[in-house]
């Protein structure tokens, strides 16, 4: 199924029904006076968040969504049934925002959690309550208001305890597919991720996060090249990130602190605050070097970006190094649950690497 993260969709609320004008009609019973119902209320329009879901694809089909109005009142002070409300369903990780005032209406993140997005008109008053000593038989009734029109924005964050970022052909398809069930597709070209992927990383049986796989960066993203940077988003939900840097680039000027330093730009000119996320370095494809060069690759990055957080050397085609990563990572994401309120906590002090 092909990811769609955005979409704009219209949404019409019910118009209420109108108030009835009727006098009721009985024999020997003169003058019975005004009878009219009112109108029934309009219905509304609802999204609710269904983990079921996990893309907005449905709404390129479908881009327009009206509930059903309420009934006209009626004689003998019948009143108009309300209209029944729409809901529609979307991934649980939809942003709502008004598509004109860009302003943002509510962030559904988690299953069952519903939002208002447009009120149904109130229905209108019958003759019945316009009656009065001087005037007893009212022939006023008044319409039913008309429902909320509103365009909206939807824009899904996938979410993710741990998000996976660095130039393409880094290898983070192949991490993922080896700590998790996910199989992202794998093949030795740049970009041949186009969509995020989520996998569950299980560290024990009742232990597990999940991580999320976006596509490649390069330098100048922010600026449109390569793929931009529409999908860095998925990574604002995160706790944790994962910067994973080719040991071995195609490039030989390409190197690893200059692949480090593009990434922090790029990530900076998107989201400044995505650069204070706690952030690992995985230094990748370990098995392509002589035994004993990757680990002084990785001391010599480490002096060279002066970096202070965890740096693990992985294999994720052999499946090396990869559990300390993952154990690490999930004792991190565990003490950051239970001291969540500890201003400046960070996930690094707590679990130094092992590089």
């Amino acid at each position: 199924m092909k990811f769609v993260d955005e979409a704009r969709i219209q949404v019409h609320a019910g118009k209420g029904g109108n108030g009835c004008v009727s006098f009721r009609r009985e024999k020997f019973i003169p003058l019975g006076g005004p009878d009219g119902g009112d109108g029934g209320d309009g219905g509304s329009v609802r999204l609710i968040a269904d983990e079921g879901l996990n893309t907005l694809i449905d709404f390129r089909h479908q881009r327009s969504f009206r509930a059903e109005r309420g009934q006209n009142g009626m004689g003998r002070q019948c009143y108009g049934r309300a209209g029944e409300d729409l809901v529609i369903r979307v991934p649980v990780g939809t942003v709502v925002m008004d598509a004109g005032t860009e302003e943002t209406i509510g962030d559904l993140t988690e299953h069952g959690q519903t939002l208002l997005v447009a009120q149904g008109g109130m229905g209108g008053k019958g003759n019945i309550h316009f009656k009065s000593s001087v005037n007893r038989a009212p022939r006023k009734a008044t319409p039913g208001t008309p429902g909320e029109e509103r365009e909206l924005q939807l824009e899904l964050k996938v979410l993710a305890d741990v998000g996976l970022l660095g130039f393409p052909n880094a290898g983070k398809s192949t991490l993922i597919r080896s700590i998790s069930a996910a199989t992202p597709k794998v093949a030795d070209y740049p970009f041949t991720t186009l969509h995020p992927n989520l996998g569950v990383v299980r560290a024990a049986a009742d232990r597990s996060f999940v991580v999320a796989d976006i596509p490649g960066l390069i330098e100048g993203a922010s600026e449109g090249a390569g793929l931009g940077v529409q999908f860095l988003k998925h990574l604002q939900r995160t706790r944790l990130l994962w910067h994973v840097v080719d040991l071995v680039p195609f490039e030989e000027q390409a190197s690893c602190s200059k692949q480090v330093r593009a990434i922090e730009r790029e990530l900076k000119n998107f989201d400044p605050e995505l650069m204070q996320r706690p952030r690992w370095l995985v230094l990748n494809k370990a098995d392509m070097l002589p035994e004993g060069e990757a680990e002084a690759r990785a001391k010599a990055l480490k002096r060279s970006l002066r970096w202070k957080g965890p740096v693990y050397v992985v294999s994720a085609l052999e499946r090396r190094g990869l559990e300390p990563l993952v154990f690490a990572t999930m004792d991190a994401l565990d003490s950051l649950k239970r001291a969540p309120e500890i201003e400046g906590a960070t996930i690094d002090a707590e679990t130094p690497g092992p590089s």
